[in-house]
């Protein structure tokens, strides 16, 4: 079952024009592209959003947004852009208005929060079929795995003793992290609501809450967040040239440099065949038989045939070294963080 043409599923974009962290994030360039430009593109590209609004404070935002494709019936009201201005306050507003001029019902409400410059369109649309499949529940909410568990969490009193955030469990916060329950937390990329929950429960979740897990989480707060959204729409792009060690990196370390016994590693391949099927040009360069002068050529080859590993150059004669220092070094950390 989809939605067809009788539901009304409409996403809006709530996009004030203040910002304390990152002056005007909303409409920060990344990639050339407004920030809330990439959230209506999103909206566009779901299967079952059948209307867009862009929510603001402001004339220059409202304008980016129609030039993005998204409606601006109304500018927000002052009272519904403040610091402390409520999610709520701002969708029953904009339910209200719809109602009020237009004699529009919202069935389902998508919210798109323009901080978000990276997500998948299927997840949308994926979110938004919870919720029409399944008529018990209230709404859907992207969630992602929490790093730090409040299991081992405290509150500390002003006489110094601490007492657990958790008792549902006896001395949890002795346990190993693997035998306590697994912990999620909200983080805000995509939520899916009942139109009749805003405008009638005034709530933007209701009680009966689905929990719709996302393992990546790119929301901007900070500039640094935007630095790396930025990096990694940029790398999506293609175009970009990747140089790569082989040894180390591509494949794990060889006992006494016998490259013969060279193992794969799987999780690296993955990411360079991804990095290779998005337009990226991937350089492999290998020390390989520099000091020994043996001669691998043939048994690399083979390696990396079999392995399946997609790649434009293969170079051999890399210097050995204990270090490499390059200054568009991009970490394996950071490369395995992105995909």
């Amino acid at each position: 079952m989809n939605t067809g043409d009788y539901m009304n599923v409409l996403a809006i974009i709530p996009a004030r024009s203040g910002s304390k962290s990152v002056p005007h994030k909303n409409i920060r360039l990344i990639n050339g592209k407004p920030m809330l430009g990439y959230s209506i593109e999103h909206a566009k590209q779901s299967r079952l959003i059948n209307r867009i609004i862009l929510s603001t404070d402001s004339k220059e935002y409202a304008n980016i947004g129609l030039e993005y494709g998204a409606e601006v019936p109304f500018i927000r009201p002052d009272e519904y852009a403040t610091d402390s201005a409520l999610d709520i306050e701002v969708f029953h507003h904009c339910l209200k208005y719809l109602k009020e001029k237009e004699n529009y019902t919202a069935d389902i409400v998508v919210q798109l929060r323009p901080t978000y410059p990276i997500r998948d369109s299927k997840d949308i649309d994926s979110m938004i079929q919870v919720l029409i499949d399944n008529s018990k529940l209230d709404s859907v909410r992207s969630i992602a795995p929490a790093k730090e568990i409040p299991y081992k969490m405290w509150y500390k009193g002003l006489d110094g003793i601490i007492t657990p955030i958790m008792t549902e469990i006896k001395e949890c916060y002795n346990m190993p992290r693997q035998q306590l329950p697994m912990i999620y937390y909200q983080n805000a990329c995509i939520d899916v609501v009942r139109g009749d929950v805003i405008l009638e429960k005034y709530s933007m979740s209701g009680e009966n809450i689905y929990g719709y897990v996302m393992e990546k989480n790119y929301d901007i707060d900070t500039e640094e967040e935007l630095k790396k959204a930025e990096e990694y729409l940029s790398i999506t792009h293609g175009n970009k040239r990747f140089v790569f060690d082989i040894d180390g990196v591509i494949a794990k370390i060889s006992k006494n440099n016998d490259y013969s016994l060279a193992e794969p590693n799987e999780s690296m391949i993955k990411i360079i065949n991804k990095l290779y099927e998005m337009g990226n040009y991937v350089v492999l360069f290998t020390a390989r038989g520099y000091v020994t002068g043996i001669d691998w050529v043939d048994t690399t080859n083979d390696q990396l045939n079999k392995w399946g590993l997609k790649y434009h150059e293969l170079h051999f004669g890399k210097p050995n070294a204990d270090y490499y220092i390059d200054d568009k070094m991009l970490s394996l950390d950071q490369l395995m963080e992105m995909f």
